[in-house]
């Protein structure tokens, strides 16, 4: 049977900083909203088509090589194509992200970035290069 629909979720305790940083900052479409009878909440964001990676340690690490000069990565890193790299950088920044590594042209010719959110997680900003 083949999967429709691939979803990942967060628990965070900065549950407004880190809704804004991915709504604000990434500029993820928000979806549903939740909430349990105890004042909790959940926050849905569509993020156009989605796609696993997996690789071993050694592909990770070499990955990390090329966006950030070092191995920085844990089990997981998000990455989210952009339309325009450096406004993209910008205004992840404007929400939060600390900035690892200013976009440069990769082996597979795209122009990445890479941050970290404001809750910690390694994020590639991608940008297919089209020249």
């Amino acid at each position: 049977m083949p999967v429709a629909e691939l979803r990942i979720a967060l628990t965070t305790e900065d549950y407004e900083r880190v809704v804004a940083f991915y709504r604000d900052g990434l500029g993820l479409d928000p979806a549903a909203l939740w909430t349990n009878d105890e004042g909790g909440r959940g926050q849905m964001f569509h993020a156009g088509r989605a796609a696993l990676e997996v690789f071993d340690p050694s592909y990770a690490a070499s990955v990390d090589e090329i966006e950030v000069g070092r191995r920085v990565s844990g089990q997981i890193r998000f990455c989210f194509e952009v339309a325009d790299i450096h406004a993209a950088v910008a205004r992840a920044q404007e929400y939060g992200a600390v900035l690892e590594h200013e976009p440069m042209l990769t082996p597979w010719n795209d122009l990445n970035a890479r941050l970290r959110s404001p809750d910690g997680l390694q994020i590639t900003l991608f940008q297919p290069n089209t020249e």
